[in-house]
């Protein structure tokens, strides 16, 4: 549905499960910060608003919206999240650098739901310029981090009762035997594991 046509903001309470001991996870790009902030707001407020305690709530940063696919990807190995929002924000210019933008996080964002069992919700506006995207980040059209974190309750709900609750711990607990490793190794390979570098 067209943003013209509905509100972010708005959605029925009624429908929407609680966040009551569940953890979430928000990567935020640092890019078009006005409008990345404002998003972040929206979809933190909204989330304890339906009962996840804010320490539950964990966010990194960025550089730019291409990375949020990486820094998802890096939040997901590294925390038993039940969901993962992926907020950023490009504005059209006069270069094709746009479309290039858009569809990398698309298409990686995309992959991470398709490769985890984890919930990555896509937080992205993709807009034709800065006024257009200020409305749909607490503006007259609402705000879609409230619609994100809307999604990510839900589908948080969804995915334990497809997988359990237990299912985060079981897509990593995997066995390491130092047998596996040589002295030569890269010392970095010697520790298997995912390395968190988003501040």
């Amino acid at each position: 549905m067209s943003t013209l046509l509905k509100n972010l903001s708005k959605y029925d309470a009624a429908k929407v499960p609680s966040g009551e001991h569940r953890d979430f996870a928000i990567v935020v790009s640092e890019w078009n910060p006005e409008v990345t902030n404002s998003l972040l707001k929206g979809a933190v407020e909204t989330l304890i608003k339906h009962g996840v305690d804010e320490s539950d709530i964990i966010v990194k940063y960025v550089p730019g919206t291409f990375e949020l696919t990486m820094g998802a990807k890096m939040l997901i190995e590294s925390y038993s999240a039940d969901a993962v929002i992926a907020i950023g924000c490009v504005i059209q210019g006069e270069t094709r650098h746009f479309d290039f933008i858009c569809q990398g996080v698309s298409q990686g964002l995309t992959q991470l739901n398709i490769e985890y069992d984890v919930p990555v919700i896509f937080g992205v506006l993709t807009t034709e310029n800065q006024q257009q995207a200020l409305d749909r980040a607490g503006g007259k059209h609402g705000n879609k981090g409230v619609e994100c974190a809307i999604a990510a309750l839900k589908m948080a709900e969804l995915a334990e009762e497809f997988y359990g609750d237990d299912f985060l711990d079981d897509m990593f607990d995997e066995d390491y035997d130092d047998d596996d490793f040589d002295d030569d190794d890269d010392p970095v390979e010697d520790k298997p594991g995912p390395r968190l570098y988003v501040k």
